[in-house]
C-alpha cells in the first residue's frame, strides 16, 4: 500500500497566509468590499501551516480500519513489521493514525515505523533536474488555465472590491481557501462565490499541475517514481534492491539491510505524498493516464483525474493473488454466484491487481501483453515481465543529470525529457 498523508493546512508555498495577510492590509488602508465579499470586511486567515488537520487524522484512522478489514487477515503476527514513511508531522502522524486504526492504539506491538528524512523538507531531492525543472514545466499552462476558467468570475469579483485592485491571482486564492477553511474550521464563506463549472476548472487546474510535476507531461515523471518500482519488484521477486543507485536514486544503504528492507512481510504499509504517487503510476508505464491535456480547455473522456487519483488519503493498493488454477477471464454472471470460474487443466497461477481508492485499474488498458480481463488483473509473471522495460523507460541518469530543456507544454508525453 502506498497511502497519502491525510487532509492537513495549507503548504507555505501556496500563500495563502500572505495573500490573507495582503487583504487585512488592504481593508486597514481603506478598502471596503461589498455583496459577495463583504464577509472579507471581518474575516481573518485563522489556518496553520502544512500539519493535518482533525479529519486528516480521522481519515488516516478510518483507512487503516477499511485495510483491516481488507489484509487483516494477512498479518503474521510472529514478528513486527517495518512501516516506512517520513520524518515530516503530517506523514507521520498519517502512519501512526493509519496503524492505529488498523492494529489499534497499541500498534507498537505490531509494526516499527523507519522515518526518513523528506526531500521536501530539504530541498535534496534524488532526482536533481526535479526542482529546476518541474514548477517551470507548470507555470505557463497553470496561468493560461486560471485566466481561462475565472475570467469571468474576476470580472464579477471585482467590482466589488472598491480601491483594491482584485486580479486573477486573488480570484484563485479565494477559491482554494473554500475547500482549505472547510476542512480545517468546518465551513467557508468563500465556496459560494464559485459555481458548478468554476469548480470543475478548479479541479483541471489540479490536474494540469500534477500531469506536469510528476505525471506523464513531466519530464521527469517516470524517474521520480522508479525507485519505488523497483523496489515492489525486489520484494515481489524475493532480493534486495540490485540496481544501481545512479539508475534509480534509491538508498542502497536501506534498501540492502533486512532490518529496514525486510523480505518477508505479507503487507508492506507506507506513506507519501500526491506527487509521489503519480510519479509510480507514471514510472510503472501505467499509460491509460497519459492524456494529453490542453491549457485552454478541459478535454473530453479525460482519464487521469488528479481529485480521484490522489485526493487528500488517497491510496494505492496492490494485491498479489495465489490461485490453485488459472482465472478465467470472463466471471459467472450468474446472479448470487459465488463460484469462481477456474480454467480446467491449468495449475497454481499468480496474478497481480492494482487498486487505486478502492476501484480497480485494469492493467490491460495500459500493457497489451496483459490479456484483457473484466477483473482488471494481469498475470504476475507476464506483469513481471513488462516491468523489466520500466528502468530502461524511465532514464533516470538523462532525466536527472542531463542537459535538456523542455520545450513547451505539451512537448513531454511519456513522461520523460523529449
Amino acid at each position: 500500500m502506498l497511502q497519502r498523508h491525510g487532509s492537513r493546512y495549507p503548504s507555505s508555498s501556496e500563500g495563502l497566509d500572505a495573500w490573507g495577510a495582503s487583504i487585512q492590509k488592504a481593508i486597514a488602508n481603506g478598502a471596503v468590499f461589498k455583496g459577495e465579499l463583504e464577509f472579507l470586511n471581518d474575516w481573518s486567515y485563522q489556518l496553520g501551516k502544512e500539519i493535518l488537520v482533525p479529519i486528516g487524522r480521522q481519515e488516516l484512522f478510518n483507512s487503516g480500519i477499511l485495510n483491516y478489514y481488507n489484509y487483516g487477515h494477512l498479518y503474521d503476527n510472529s514478528s513486527k513489521i517495518v512501516v516506512r514513511t517520513t520524518l515530516q508531522s503530517r506523514m507521520l502522524e498519517s502512519a501512526e493514525n493509519f496503524l492505529a486504526g488498523f492494529f489499534g492504539l497499541d500498534w507498537t506491538k505490531n509494526a516499527n515505523i523507519l522515518a526518513t528524512i523528506d526531500s521536501a523538507t530539504t530541498g535534496e531531492s534524488a532526482c536533481a533536474n526535479e526542482a529546476s525543472s518541474m514548477f517551470a514545466n507548470i507555470a505557463e499552462p497553470i496561468s493560461t488555465w486560471q485566466k481561462t476558467y475565472l475570467k469571468d468570475r474576476t470580472e464579477k469579483l471585482r467590482r466589488l472590491t472598491g480601491n483594491y485592485n482584485w486580479t486573477v491571482t486573488d480570484t484563485y486564492h479565494a477559491q482554494s481557501l473554500c475547500p482549505y477553511e472547510t476542512i480545517s474550521l468546518g465551513y467557508s464563506e468563500f465556496c459560494q462565490l464559485f459555481n458548478y463549472e468554476e469548480w470543475e476548472g478548479f479541479a483541471y487546474l489540479m490536474d494540469l499541475e500534477f500531469a506536469g510535476l510528476s505525471g506523464f507531461m513531466s519530464p521527469t515523471g517516470r524517474a521520480q517514481g522508479i525507485a519505488w518500482v523497483e523496489e515492489f519488484l525486489a520484494r515481489v521477486e524475493g532480493h534486495y534492491v540490485d540496481v544501481p543507485a545512479k539508475l534509480t536514486g534509491a538508498n542502497m544503504t536501506l534498501d540492502t539491510n533486512q532490518v529496514t528492507f525486510p523480505l518477508n512481510q505479507s503487507l508492506y504499509l507506507e506513506f507519501t505524498h500526491d506527487a509521489n504517487i503519480v510519479s509510480v503510476l507514471t514510472a510503472f508505464g501505467l499509460t491509460q493516464f497519459d492524456d494529453f491535456l490542453p491549457a485552454t480547455h478541459r478535454p473530453k473522456n479525460q482519464q487521469f483525474s488528479a481529485s480521484k487519483l490522489v485526493p487528500f488519503a488517497g491510496r494505492l493498493n496492490i494485491e498479489i493473488i495465489t490461485a490453485p488454477h488459472q482465472v478465467s477471464t470472463k466471471r459467472s454472471s450468474k446472479a448470487g454466484s459465488k463460484s469462481i470460474d477456474y480454467v480446467s487443466g491449468t495449475g497454481e497461477t499468480k496474478y497481480v491487481h492494482f487498486i487505486q481508492n478502492q476501484r480497480t485499474i485494469p492493467l490491460h488498458s495500459s500493457f497489451s501483453v496483459c490479456e484483457y480481463r473484466e477483473d482488471g488483473w494481469c498475470e504476475l509473471s507476464t506483469f513481471l515481465k513488462a516491468q523489466k522495460h520500466s528502468l530502461a523507460d524511465a532514464q533516470y541518469p538523462y532525466a536527472c543529470s542531463g542537459n535538456w530543456t523542455v520545450k513547451g507544454w505539451g512537448s513531454v508525453r511519456d513522461g520523460v525529457p523529449a
